[in-house]
């Protein structure tokens, strides 16, 4: 330490008091959510990158001074996008940093990597820049220093680069160190690299470090520091590790201790590369001089030396370093994938602290004394009126279906007569808009884009209320484009869904207060999985009623992946989303159930029983789908017993396994079938209206019913047929042909 003392004699100031940096990022926000709010209009985190954040997937940043500065076109753009190509192929979501238009952008389009490729106006972007680029709106390509805090402010743990900067040789009197060193000691994101390149002051930097609190290691069996392009430095590294599970340890007890140090993981360059190492090493030192002698000084020595090494060279160095480039993003991602399995075990085991706990729910009545007390007095409390409106939350969808006319279809690029039909959808939009079409006058929080289709879907669905709909400049409107043949079935679909992830835990929190004082609260399975938790614990610690409706097979499991699943009181799932549930519950990837072509009615339904069993040691109620042979409400109840609407009723309920099951077979005399596509929607909807009105679940049911068939005789997923009529006693009472089924 005392070299440093005489090289740097200026007067110690403690870097936190200067900028106040928490200690780690899981601390400072929600798993990619800045918490200060002001953050968001600097940083804009591309929404692949945000989902795989949200959902706990591996995510490694990368640098874009590379691109700008480190190498000429068209080598700069070709290894970006290689790289990033090879970070995908591992199954790792990469996000390139770079300062544009006034934000720090994490995760780029391959637009936005092209233009940084060619321009010859960006500025080499460290800490101290940062607020000048950002502030003149100027394009700035992201130095280690740059990228580390975009990557920290975005919940990016890890961060691929060829090298680090250090101190330079002769530092001892220019006082020339690179802003790398200090972000590595106060931002808590770890680097992976060749090292420190060879034309810097390599036994000074690691003290530099030392000094700094930032563990240093190098990768793989050698225990010497690698320079860049060389495996050889002369100098030992102070730590080895040795596989990606050891460095991904390293870095997870690193975060989880708080200490607000980066760490720095070297890897040697690969053996067929190093060969050329002592010609590269003599260009280095040539190109040292003639930057020396032609007075070039500060950051734009690097961008010279490296430039004339290649020419000296003849390419060769920038051959190995695309090629150390490329190892590092290999290896990097290896370890990406490792921190992100330790994260997520210890997720499911424990309560995130950053979001609220959910508490398994106590009851305080049971079966016996359901039978004990009147129906009278039992109705007064599972039905108490409330003056507050319910909330759903979930997608907006714009649905393009395009219909083929002829017996096949024709590829090639020849066009295919048919027709094309544009329909709203999201489960969440039809589940809003069957509930204000009934009269219930729901609070909707859902995503669409500033776009031509996000006017036209509100201009289409002008009776819904919007007000609370967060409008998104940066992302399209959801929309699903359907290709289906002369006989109807589905030939290709393709998805955009991007905005969906937008709905997160910081955008709900805004509507805390309403959320929590809801008859019920309805969740799709669309959102993204940290928001379902958070609604969960917003829902559990008020005792709000919540429904989650699972949307589809892969998405169902979203609310099993934590104690989620525990705080539902309602769930709407089709009995091969009841399967996935299960097993997700019960800690199994997949669970070999029988085909359900090959079963008989009578099987199913005992399948359903046995599975809903599991589901109901916490859950209230399942209300299982069955297409065409009808629905299965599973609940801790006596079948005559009103559903549970409000919190004071969800207070007074003891779950102690299944308690009724009544099947709902669908009417005979249905009629022709247009769509499948919003029934299901339709039915949970009235099936709502009618239990805020405290009916009967017979009523209720056959209403939900009467709704699900409205909607299978349309082409729109909410028709306008579906209207106050479904919620008449009248109307329900002589049309509905009911004939529940109680099993035992």
């Amino acid at each position: 330490m005392q070299l440093l003392t005489r090289l740097y004699s200026r007067p110690f100031i403690p870097w936190r008091r200067c900028f106040h940096v928490r200690p780690s990022a899981s601390s400072r926000m929600h798993r990619g959510t800045p918490q200060n709010s002001n953050l968001s209009d600097f940083v804009q985190v591309h929404p692949k990158v945000r989902s795989a954040l949200n959902g706990d997937q591996a995510v490694v940043a990368l640098e874009s001074t590379i691109i700008t500065h480190g190498m000429p076109y068209p080598h700069n753009l070709r290894t970006a996008q290689e790289v990033e190509k090879l970070i995908k192929e591992t199954g790792v979501t990469p996000a390139t940093i770079a300062a544009l238009e006034g934000k720090i952008h994490v995760g780029l389009t391959d637009s936005q990597l092209q233009g940084l490729s060619t321009t010859q106006h960006a500025l080499k972007t460290s800490r101290r820049d940062l607020a000048w680029v950002l502030s003149q709106k100027v394009t700035g390509g992201t130095t280690v220093s740059g990228t580390m805090i975009g990557a920290h402010l975005a919940g990016i743990p890890i961060f691929v680069t060829g090298g680090v900067g250090g101190v330079h040789r002769g530092g001892e009197t220019s006082m020339d160190v690179s802003a790398d060193l200090q972000e590595l000691g106060r931002t808590p994101v770890t680097v992976v690299s060749a090292g420190i390149k060879s034309i810097l002051d390599i036994p000074r930097t690691l003290e530099y470090l030392e000094t700094q609190g930032v563990t240093v290691a190098t990768y793989g069996s050698s225990q010497e520091f690698p320079a860049f392009f060389t495996r050889h430095s002369g100098v030992k590294s102070p730590c080895n590790i040795g596989t990606p599970r050891e460095a991904a340890e390293l870095i997870d007890t690193n975060l989880s201790l708080g200490l607000g140090s980066g760490i720095l993981i070297a890897v040697p360059i690969p053996e067929e590369f190093a060969a050329d190492g002592e010609l590269i090493e003599g260009a280095i030192q040539t190109a040292v001089k003639e930057a020396d002698d032609e007075g070039i000084e500060g950051k734009e020595v690097t961008p010279f030396i490296l430039s004339r090494v290649n020419t000296l060279t003849q390419g060769k160095s920038l051959t190995a370093n695309i090629a150390l480039v490329k190892n590092n993003a290999k290896v990097g991602s290896e370890i990406a994938l490792e921190l992100a399995e330790i994260r997520r075990k210890r997720r499911v085991h424990q309560s995130s602290s950053n979001i609220p706990h959910i508490p398994k729910r106590h009851y305080s009545t049971n079966a016996a004394r359901y039978r004990s007390r009147s129906s009278s007095s039992v109705r007064r409390q599972l039905c108490t009126s409330s003056t507050s409106p319910p909330v759903v939350i979930g997608a907006s969808i714009v649905d393009h279906t395009a219909s083929c006319q002829g017996k096949e279809l024709v590829y090639g690029g020849q066009t295919n007569q048919g027709s094309f039909r544009i329909g709203y959808g999201g489960v969440g939009r039809n589940l809003a808009d069957a509930l204000t079409r009934l009269g219930a006058s729901p609070v909707f929080l859902s995503a669409i884009g500033n776009d031509f289709a996000g006017q036209a879907l509100r201009s289409n669905c002008s009776h819904m209320d919007f007000s609370r709909v967060s409008l998104r400049d940066d992302v399209n409107t959801a929309s699903y484009c359907l290709v289906l043949d002369k006989k109807g079935e589905v030939v290709l679909g393709i998805g955009d869904m991007d905005i969906n992830e937008t709905i997160t835990p910081e955008y709900i929190s805004k509507h805390a207060s309403i959320i929590q004082e809801a008859p019920i609260v309805c969740m799709d399975g669309n959102i993204p999985t940290e928001s379902i938790e958070f609604i969960s614990g917003l829902c559990a610690d008020k005792d709000v009623p919540l429904w989650f409706e699972p949307t589809c097979v892969m998405k169902a499991t979203k609310v099993c992946q934590s104690d989620a699943w525990k705080s539902l009181t309602y769930a709407s799932p089709n009995f091969k989303e009841l399967r996935q549930m299960y097993a997700a519950i019960e800690g199994e990837e997949t669970i070999n159930f029988q085909d359900t072509d090959d079963q008989s009615f009578t099987d199913k339904l005992r399948e359903c029983l046995q599975l809903s069993r599991i589901l109901l040691r916490h859950v209230y109620c399942l209300f299982i789908t069955l297409g065409e042979e009808g629905i299965l409400v599973c609940r801790n109840a006596e079948p005559e017993q009103r559903f549970v609407i409000s919190k004071q009723g969800l207070k007074d309920i003891e779950i102690d396994g299944m308690f009724s099951a009544v099947h709902y077979p669908v009417s005979s005399d249905i009629g022709s079938i247009t769509s499948v596509s919003g029934a299901g929607d339709c039915l949970a909807a009235a099936s709502i209206a009618n239990m805020l009105r405290g009916h009967d679940p017979d009523f209720c049911l056959g209403s939900g019913l009467l709704a699900a068939q409205r909607s299978l005789q349309s082409h729109h997923a909410v028709p306008s047929s579906i209207n106050k009529e479904l919620i008449s006693p009248d109307f329900v009472l002589s049309h509905m042909t009911l004939d529940p089924s109680r099993l035992q």
